[in-house]
Parts: C-alpha cells; sequence; structure tokens
C-alpha cells in the first residue's frame, strides 16, 4: 500500500496521498478523458491508484468541496462528474467578492473597463451575421414585448449583454466578462424587483429607449463598424448602471440570496444543448 505521504525535493512540503490523487482525477476531469459523466467505481479507483478506501475518499472529498463532483451514497452510488463552467465561475468569483467586502460600484467599474470591447470583438468577427444575429434578434423581440413588465424586461435586457459577451471570440475574456456580467446582473435584477414593488421602476418610454439603443448596438454589430458598436455600448453601460448605483452603489456584492444563485443558474448558455446541466457551488 502506498505511504500516506508522497515526497517531494526538500524546499517543497510533502504532498498528501489523498491531494495526490485529487490532483490526478481533477487533470482528467478537466482535460475530458473521463470517457463517461461519472468516474469509475471506488472499488476501480483504489486499484487504479492502489490506494486504500480513507486515502481515496478524502480524495473525492476534496474534488467534491471543489465542485468537481457529486458522490452519491447507497446502492446506486458513485461520482457524478461537474466540468467547470460559467454558472460555477461567476458564482465563486462573486462569493470571494461578497466576501471580501467589494461594492457594487466597483463592480460597475470593472465591467465600464472591459464589458465594451466584447462588442467590438463581435463586430469583427467575419461569421457575425451567422453567429450573433439570429440570437439578438430574438432576444430584442422578447425585450419588445416585455415592455411595461420591469423585472421581465431587465431580465431580458441583461440577457443581451450576456449573449454579446458570450460571442466574444477571445474565451478567457468571455469567461472572465461574463462571470462579471452574470454578478451584475443578480444586482440589477433584485433592484428591478425591488424597484417595481414601490412603483420606481422606469417608464415604458425609457424602457423602450434601452430597447432602441440595443437595436442600435446590435446593428453596428452587424454591420462590423467595432469602433461604434464600443463606444455605445460603453455610453448605453454607463447610463443603465447610473440608475442601480444611484440607490446600491455602496452596497456589498450579493451572490449568495437565493435571488443571485437564481440569477446564476439562468445564464443563457444554461439552455445550450450541448452543455451539462449546471452546477452552482
Amino acid at each position: 500500500m502506498t505511504d500516506e505521504y508522497a515526497f517531494r525535493p526538500a524546499h517543497t512540503r510533502p504532498i498528501r496521498l489523498a491531494e495526490s490523487i485529487a490532483a490526478q482525477l481533477r487533470e482528467r476531469i478537466l482535460n475530458g478523458s473521463l470517457p463517461s459523466g461519472t468516474l469509475p467505481k471506488q472499488e476501480e479507483l483504489m486499484d487504479m491508484f492502489r490506494v486504500s478506501g480513507p486515502s481515496l475518499r478524502e480524495a473525492l472529498r476534496i474534488l467534491e468541496v471543489e465542485g468537481l463532483i457529486t458522490v452519491r451514497r447507497g446502492k446506486i452510488g458513485g461520482a457524478e462528474i461537474h466540468r467547470p463552467d460559467g454558472a460555477s465561475a461567476a458564482h465563486a468569483i462573486g462569493l470571494t467578492l461578497q466576501g471580501e467586502g467589494t461594492r457594487l460600484h466597483e463592480l460597475a467599474e470593472t465591467l465600464l473597463a472591459f464589458e465594451p470591447t466584447c462588442a467590438s470583438a463581435c463586430a469583427l468577427r467575419e461569421d457575425r451575421l451567422e453567429v450573433i444575429h439570429v440570437a439578438l434578434e430574438a432576444n430584442l423581440d422578447q425585450t419588445a414585448e416585455a415592455v411595461g413588465n420591469g423585472p421581465a424586461f431587465t431580465r431580458l435586457a441583461r440577457e443581451f449583454h450576456d449573449l454579446v459577451v458570450e460571442r466574444t471570440p477571445n474565451s478567457a475574456l468571455r469567461m472572465l466578462v461574463r462571470s462579471l456580467v452574470a454578478i451584475w446582473s443578480a444586482q440589477e435584477e433584485s433592484w428591478a424587483v425591488k424597484a417595481s414593488e414601490v412603483g420606481q421602476y422606469p417608464s415604458n418610454e425609457a424602457q423602450t429607449e434601452v430597447l432602441e439603443t440595443h437595436r442600435k448596438i446590435a446593428a453596428n454589430i452587424y454591420r462590423g463598424n467595432a469602433s461604434a458598436a464600443e463606444k455605445l455600448a460603453r455610453k448605453h453601460l454607463s447610463v443603465s448602471q447610473d440608475l442601480v448605483l444611484a440607490q446600491y452603489g455602496d452596497r456589498i456584492i450579493d451572490a449568495a440570496s437565493p435571488l443571485a444563485i437564481e440569477g446564476f443558474r439562468n445564464l443563457s448558455y444554461a439552455r445550450r444543448e450541448d452543455t451539462q446541466p449546471l452546477r452552482v457551488i
């Protein structure tokens, strides 16, 4: 049986056996080399790594805490794999920001620096009409139907932002900004519900102005006018942020309430057929 610790050179700390097993399984989960959506049975894993049950179970607990697996107990037990996705990334970042006491106005400043570049990047895509046009037009039609229903309008208007970011070709920028957009959307949708309840949600005319601005941003993306799309997106984002910041700018980001968690679950790519069901950690 393998020792409790796997030792490395003197200048590094010894790596516990469970951590070593977890690292190997983590790599296989992330690179997609495992053949199905579940890990092999525990008996198979024990033979594979030549370890005892306690060491393997500790390794599985590490992966479960990280949100990479869910261990099912009982006769039909096993470990279901959850490859990281945008929802889990957004939730993890949101919880970290909340734990750090990050204020909403700080998130707004960060989004303003990065999100508009996504509109520009979409406009520079040669295949922009094939991958962007249908999704944005469907969203714009749905948003038009929601005018007069504050929370529904905000949800669909925020989805427009997410759809643009989702189609940003740079995967690192896309993942980072989508996470921030999801966190902001959770805050704005909370604001929309409360503003509607007290009769302070913007008028139908103001909602129509937002819709028309989205149409203009989309049109510039379709035409490939990157500078105009980015400039308009930045101006629009700043104006829309001001509505929320006027009331909640100094509030600490919320990533833990039921409403915020539901917002993460409702990321637009949760509806895409080529992804696993989202699991917010």
